[in-house]
């Protein structure tokens, strides 16, 4: 599926294919909140990207 992620103070969206589900990213974003650490996701590709977890504004 196609993931669009908006970050705070940042003028472009981080978008990009994974295999993931919608209910792994959103688990995904809790850890990481509740740990205020980084969401990692990784693309259908394999290549990863590390968001700080207190400056995503919306996932679609």
């Amino acid at each position: 599926m196609e993931i669009r992620i908006g970050i705070q103070h940042a003028s472009r969206e981080l978008s990009f294919d994974t295999d993931a589900s919608a209910a792994d990213i959103s688990a995904q974003l809790t850890a990481a909140l509740a740990s205020s650490g980084v969401l990692t996701l990784t693309d259908v590709k394999g290549q990863s990207y590390l968001v700080p977890a207190a400056n995503v504004a919306y996932i679609e």
